[in-house]
């Protein structure tokens, strides 16, 4: 549901705050609101995270600062119909990234829950029409979403691999360490492009985007992942444009329609068995 909103944020952000400076921010208000309630865990924690130093850089950087520049980036470029289309797309990323660098494979029951639920999510983003998506043109900011998706798959799948820590250890280091590596991008951009405007506006998007889709969204996929393994958690992957078109039936004043209750009964569905635990034989 947050990274749902951030989506509708970020589209609304972009041209009023540039993607670098948007992220940046984002991950820097996040970590010193995360930094006094992780502080003790980071301080016992440190010997595991400096042992580990070179995967934690590569998880800042993957599922922190180049995920959320990207698809802001994409943002500025493309159409919300089609980044809603491309995210249910992030399973399938998760999957091969975890037979890459875990050796494991999707189940038969977690192929049939991604394929009923990416069948919901088509129904619901193009009206009941499966014909409408031969219409769907892709351009340079459905590229720029689709390496983003890409890069969050990896994350997801080497994050199993963490050194063992307190989930808000590793919130505070990523999200830290994260948006430290985006200050060259940042300094470029302020040097190249308008520099935001403090209005309320960009404001209450950078509050949003700080407090839901950061810290939040991050803490509770982190533990979720740690806890079901990343190919039982990527299913949930297609709730979030299902919570798009729920908000823009709230905020938009977008009336249901019977399409709405078919794609959800098929997603919630597909995210089900999809994400069950796998029975053992005998």
């Amino acid at each position: 549901m947050c990274w749902a909103g951030n989506a509708i944020v970020g589209r609304l952000a972009a041209g009023h705050i540039p993607p670098v400076t948007l992220s940046f921010l984002r991950w820097w208000f996040a970590f010193l609101m995360i930094l006094p309630l992780a502080w003790k865990h980071l301080v016992r924690d440190w010997g595991a995270i400096r042992s580990h130093l070179g995967m934690m850089i590569v998880l800042s950087l993957t599922g922190i600062a180049a995920i959320n520049t990207l698809q802001y980036w994409a943002l500025e470029h493309t159409l919300a119909l089609n980044t809603l289309l491309l995210q249910s797309s992030g399973p399938l990323f998760v999957a091969v990234w975890s037979m890459i660098l875990l050796g494991i494979r999707l189940t038969l029951m977690q192929v049939g829950g991604i394929a009923l639920s990416l069948t919901g999510v088509l129904v619901i983003l193009l009206h009941g029409d499966l014909s409408a998506l031969a219409n769907i043109e892709l351009n340079r900011g459905d590229i720029i979403f689709t390496v983003a998706l890409a890069i969050f798959g990896f994350y997801s799948a080497l994050s199993l691999k963490r050194p063992k820590m307190h989930g808000l250890s590793f919130a505070a280091f990523t999200f830290g360490c994260g948006a430290a590596c985006l200050v060259p991008l940042l300094v470029s951009e302020l040097l190249s492009r308008p520099v935001m405007q403090l209005d309320a506006t960009n404001l209450l998007s950078l509050f949003y985007v700080a407090v839901f889709p950061s810290t939040l969204a991050y803490l509770c996929f982190n533990r979720g992942v740690q806890l079901i393994g990343a190919n039982r958690a990527a299913p949930v992957f297609h709730l979030v444009p299902v919570f798009g078109s729920v908000m823009a039936i709230v905020f938009l004043g977008e009336r249901p329609q019977l399409f709405h209750f078919i794609g959800f009964a098929l997603v919630l569905t597909g995210v089900y068995v999809a994400s069950r635990k796998p029975v053992k034989a005998g």
